[in-house]
């Protein structure tokens, strides 16, 4: 017979583990091309971006979790897309991930000078950050469920072109793609991706989900299936052990999750660095 305890913790743990398995599972696969790209901070940026946004629309009157709100980060997500498909040079004079940093750091000051003509500010800000995944309800997680799959179905049907442009731009450049076109299709659906996750889970877990699974990936397989398959089986256990001890012991959801993706990336470069040191044997 299942414990009262461990039914009532199933029940109130059931949406937040949908939720990452649903997180797990996009974000996993746009890491990938953020990595062959070398635009590590991308997501960063628009996840920030994303939050500028909706603390603007909380200014004026819109509740953070509000469609108001969504929308309006949504629109600054998309102009910050627009703006790294424009300065996608084939020989650029400055590297593009110095723009992406000069994104990330304008919208982080401007969305703190937002917050601080606001009351409260300082706790809207915090929960831009971290999210509320631990507190999340099913009719978000059908909403992400959605975007989500429409996203993937996206990037299913375009995954050619976009994986040529990520992985060997020289070539997409040379056989006539028209790169800004294809990359602002990217970073449009990435935007879409990240501005509904920045409002579920906080800049700082969305980054960790897009880069730390796949990072893993890398580590211990050698193909695209391989590592896409190692980013998902650990992101999600990883995301569901980070949740099941904020839980347990009543921390925060979003740092709980960052630091046991931490633990579990370092395990990963053991494991490599262990198979590497037998290979040579």
């Amino acid at each position: 017979m299942i414990p009262v305890e461990m039914i009532d913790f199933l029940q109130i743990m059931a949406a937040p583990f949908v939720a990452c398995i649903i997180l797990t599972g996009i974000h996993v696969y746009l890491g990938l091309h953020v990595l062959e790209r070398e635009v590590i901070f991308v997501d960063l940026a628009l996840a920030q971006t994303a939050a500028f946004g909706a603390t603007v629309g909380f200014l004026f009157g819109l509740d953070l979790h509000s469609s108001g709100s969504y929308f309006v980060a949504l629109a600054c997500t998309l102009v910050g897309a627009g703006l790294f498909a424009l300065t996608r040079f084939r020989k650029p004079v400055v590297p593009q991930e110095a723009i992406i940093g000069i994104v990330y750091v304008v919208t982080a000051s401007a969305a703190i000078l937002v917050l601080s003509r606001a009351p409260d500010g300082s706790e809207e800000l915090k929960s831009l950050m971290v999210g509320h995944l631990l507190f999340v309800e099913w009719k978000e997680v059908i909403k992400i469920a959605c975007i989500y799959t429409a996203v993937g179905a996206l990037h299913v049907a375009v995954r050619r072109p976009l994986l040529l442009i990520s992985r060997s731009p020289e070539e997409a450049f040379a056989s006539g793609m028209r790169v800004r076109l294809w990359d602002f299709l990217f970073y449009a659906s990435f935007g879409l991706v990240v501005t509904s996750s920045v409002e579920l889970a906080g800049v700082l877990l969305v980054f960790s989900f897009l880069i730390v699974p796949i990072v893993c990936g890398i580590l211990l397989a050698t193909s695209v299936r391989g590592r896409l398959v190692v980013g998902w089986i650990l992101g999600i256990a990883g995301s569901m052990v980070g949740l099941a001890v904020s839980y347990q012991f009543d921390l925060p959801t979003g740092a709980t999750v960052v630091c046991t993706f931490g633990v579990v990336l370092i395990l990963c470069a053991l494991a490599s660095a262990f198979r590497t040191a037998l290979s040579r044997h």
